[in-house]
């Protein structure tokens, strides 16, 4: 399970190139207008916690979900077969984060329907009138449709439990952080690294080796 977490954090990193483009704008909107340096700084980093709260909180949920089935039924064929469709996920986002193939953008449209009846609820919270509100409004565009979102949560559906659901979607989260937080902190230097094609790749590569071995994992539990 270790390996699991570093690799959702490495996912996370990877991606978030992706989580910028998706909500990058939204985030951005908190500080238009914000004259107070120390602001300037506090609702990018709470804007985060937010939006790291909210991907540990459904993924323990789906994590105790699915394995609270399992042991209920006393079957855990289910769980084997969660776990080599999450190494499939995985393939298909080390090919999205080497920008070999882009087919998981097609995964983001399968939650547009709900997300239009969410996203009123944080646009209501703008402007941001305190640092604090800029955590509820991360929490609540944590749950905007993303394709690595939902990869990371078929992990955490075939992680065994709760803790291990939520410390996948938590590692993940924090990945994240350091591209998203640049956005309100202008690191132009670091979103120049994250999202070079070479450090992408790379990490791609990885990540595909890794996602086949698991793949391989998977085939032979079921065996």
């Amino acid at each position: 399970m270790t390996n699991d977490w570093f690799a959702a954090f490495l996912i996370g990193l990877l991606g978030a190139g992706h989580c910028m483009g998706m909500c990058g704008g939204i985030a951005s909107l908190m500080n238009i207008g914000e004259m107070s340096s120390k602001r300037l700084w506090l609702n990018p980093i709470l804007y985060n916690v937010g939006r790291i709260i909210s991907y540990t909180l459904i993924g323990g949920i789906v994590g105790s979900t699915i394995s609270t089935i399992a042991e209920y039924s006393g079957v855990n064929a289910p769980l084997n077969w969660l776990r080599l469709i999450s190494s499939i996920f995985m393939i298909i986002l080390a090919l999205y984060i080497g920008q070999w193939w882009a087919g998981l953008l097609y995964i983001e449209k399968t939650g547009q329907h709900i997300w239009k009846y969410i996203s009123p609820l944080g646009k209501k919270l703008l402007p941001i009138k305190h640092p604090f509100y800029a955590i509820p409004f991360g929490f609540i565009w944590g749950w905007l449709p993303c394709g690595l979102v939902y990869s990371m949560l078929t992990w955490s559906a075939a992680s065994g439990g709760a803790p291990q659901g939520a410390l996948i979607m938590f590692s993940f989260g924090l990945g994240t952080l350091p591209l998203m937080l640049s956005i309100g902190l202008s690191t132009t230097k670091l979103n120049q690294w994250i999202k070079s094609i070479l450090f992408r790749r790379i990490g791609a590569t990885l990540l595909l080796f890794y996602a086949l071995f698991q793949l391989y994992q998977g085939v032979v539990r079921l065996m």
